[in-house]
């Protein structure tokens, strides 16, 4: 992960960059705001999002079993989520203090983020192409959206996310800097600079424009198609799918904005420390802003999905109310065959249905 607090407190500080005779800036201010802002945040992040993420795993498994394509991209994008949360109490605890945690857990902490970050960007253009199948090329999508491909697709997404997220891991080390012990990138000299350019854009590239290009054209396609056939259903059944891609732009976009601007800033203005300080300021915001996204899906599915409210409302009648109250029947039950009811009664209806 680039972007925790080291020494200096900013994203990728000066661990990457050759200043020849100046003096870096200190960032002490960063590291303040750093040390207020990130571990209340990083703290709530993860309970709603272990919570949120860990109802949509059971619901898919329990409730829906995974009998559809779109069902395995959102049980992976739930699983990525999970592990971006993972980290997180770990940087939680370092924006405040020294990294404690030791090398290895140091490169492996990096890797898990980077591999959260990437994978959650992979399925959810796979759940946008999955969409676009099913609309656009409906007759092609019956042999196509299978769960075997679903699987299948899945595997390479995975290994896809973590060749990206090797570099990340191979180069965070620990470090002691000015006394402190951090956990932060370490370029090899001489081609620092290099591989600090390559970094972010290889992430703008992946976590930005591609998945942008992609749905930009697969959402026009699609909406193309839904105003010529006007079919409620299929239009019902880009809706979740449609809601999650806003959400991540929205969440995402601005980080990425800021971490190129600090990368480049050498390259695109005259930079003084004072600027510095507020791009790193920028970092600190939109990332923990970014960090949110992974407890905003599974509040979509709730808003957006049927089939989620109902599964939930049998889950938490059968299991939970059921031990709250176990004179109370009436609160907790519920036939799941009413639930399971609304399912379409065609293959090519359930093929385009929202998955939750």
């Amino acid at each position: 992960m680039e972007n925790h607090t080291t020494d200096s407190g900013n994203w990728e500080q000066t661990t990457g960059y050759d200043y020849g005779d100046a003096v870096p800036c200190e960032g002490t201010e960063e590291k303040h705001l750093a040390e207020k802002l990130l571990p209340p945040l990083y703290s709530l992040v993860v309970i709603f999002g272990l919570t949120g993420n860990m109802l949509v795993v059971l619901v898919l498994v329990k409730y829906k079993r995974l009998r559809s394509m779109t069902d395995i991209y959102l049980l992976n994008l739930a699983i990525s989520d999970l592990l971006f949360v993972f980290s997180l109490p770990f940087w939680a605890y370092y924006a405040v203090h020294d990294w404690i945690f030791g090398e290895a857990l140091c490169r492996i902490l990096s890797g898990v983020y980077l591999l959260g970050f990437y994978s959650g960007v992979f399925f959810i253009i796979l759940l946008t192409l999955d969409r676009y199948l099913a609309i656009v090329h409906a007759v092609f999508a019956l042999k196509a959206r299978t769960v075997t491909y679903g699987i299948l697709t899945s595997v390479v997404t995975w290994a896809v996310a973590a060749f990206a997220s090797v570099p990340g891991m191979v180069f965070h080390t620990t470090q002691k800097e000015n006394g402190h012990y951090t956990c932060s990138p370490h370029y090899p000299s001489g081609t620092a600079i290099n591989w600090k350019y390559s970094y972010t854009l290889k992430m703008n590239i992946l976590g930005l424009i591609v998945p942008m290009a992609i749905m930009i054209f697969s959402y026009s396609q699609i909406l193309k198609t839904l105003l010529r056939c006007k079919n409620e259903k299929k239009q019902k059944a880009v809706r979740l799918i449609f809601v999650i891609m806003i959400f991540y732009f929205i969440f995402w976009t601005p980080f990425h904005i800021s971490t190129f601007l600090h990368t480049f800033q050498y390259v695109l203005f005259v930079t003084s420390c004072e600027f510095e300080a507020r791009l790193h300021k920028a970092i600190q915001v939109t990332e923990t802003l970014s960090m949110i996204h992974c407890c905003i899906n599974p509040v979509i599915y709730a808003f957006a999905g049927e089939k989620f409210r109902k599964y939930l409302r049998v889950f938490f009648r059968k299991h939970v109310a059921a031990h709250l109250c176990r004179k109370c029947p009436a609160l907790y039950h519920e036939d799941l065959e009413r639930v399971t009811s609304i399912a379409t009664p065609s293959t090519a209806e359930r093929d385009v249905s929202t998955g939750l």
